[in-house]
């Protein structure tokens, strides 16, 4: 049977392609051009009718990288380089549940995340995704002038510590490394190590405030930032189906789990890849 050739199709005007005719558990050489390629320019990447193995999963993400194990989800029993992004019936917080970036808060922030879909509900639980390329683009001259200079400070104690959102929530149980919270700083505007464009490096769950300034001086223009990169022109939504998987770059996009599907369950499983720090 001869072998189908891998092709890009865009999702929306806003962000994101599938990239089509590829088998992730056996991809080519060519097929990885194509996937490099699209996962460069994009920063946002799906594919449908998968059948990954947790092993090929694992596989597929080392030819990307070092894999970051996740100091805080719940991990999976067999396999520690895949964390469980998990939902049970009885639960009403999800995990992801805002616009966030995976990793913001770490010196060399994660490349990438590679979500596989485990166990879906029977509607909803799609997932946004925002352009970070475009949300800096779409910023006047002046703006990007003044935010040029501006460093950020990011942090996850508010998330992932003692006192953090998950500890106080239904989740409380899955999660660990309450110990192992930290903070990082890092240009607001990023020149992006793979693609070499600008992009927009503040995010809602993780940015706490401008370095230099104070809490309440950041708070503002933040939120400005906040609303203008999650502009519809700028965003796409990811309808989850049984073998569907979605690879994001982190220095160049947000995402958002959305939480519309009480009463049913949802498993994914994800392996965050090892990044670099940002200039």
């Amino acid at each position: 049977m001869e072998r189908q050739t891998a092709t890009i199709r865009k999702v929306t005007p806003g962000c994101g392609v599938e990239v089509l005719g590829v088998d992730l558990a056996n991809p080519s050489n060519s097929d990885m051009e194509t996937i490099r390629a699209a996962y460069r320019d994009y920063g946002v990447i799906f594919f449908r009718d998968q059948t990954l193995t947790p092993e090929e999963h694992i596989a597929f993400a080392r030819r990307w990288g070092e894999i970051d194990i996740n100091k805080f989800f719940p991990a999976n029993g067999e396999y520690p380089e895949i964390a469980e992004v998990r939902k049970e019936k009885e639960q009403k917080v999800n995990i992801g549940g805002g616009w966030h970036t995976d990793h913001s808060y770490d010196a060399a922030p994660a490349m990438g995340s590679i979500l596989v879909a485990r166990e879906l509900p029977e509607t909803g639980g799609d997932t946004l995704f925002a352009d970070m390329y475009k949300a800096y683009e779409g910023l006047s001259d002046g703006l990007k002038k003044t935010l040029e200079g501006l460093k950020a400070v990011h942090s996850n104690a508010h998330v992932f510590g003692t006192a953090g959102a998950y500890k106080s929530s239904d989740q409380a149980s899955g999660f660990k490394g309450e110990s192992m919270v930290g903070e990082a700083v890092h240009p607001v505007v990023i020149t992006h190590p793979l693609s070499g464009r600008k992009a927009l490096y503040v995010n809602a769950a993780f940015t706490t405030h401008f370095e230099g300034w104070t809490w309440a001086e950041s708070k503002s223009l933040l939120e400005y930032l906040y609303a203008h990169a999650a502009s519809p022109e700028f965003t796409c939504r990811f309808e989850w189906r049984e073998g569907s998987v979605a690879f994001w770059d982190n220095r160049a996009t947000w995402h958002f789990a959305v939480n519309d599907y009480h009463g049913e369950k949802r498993l994914m499983h994800r392996i965050t890849i090892g990044g670099v720090p940002l200039q």
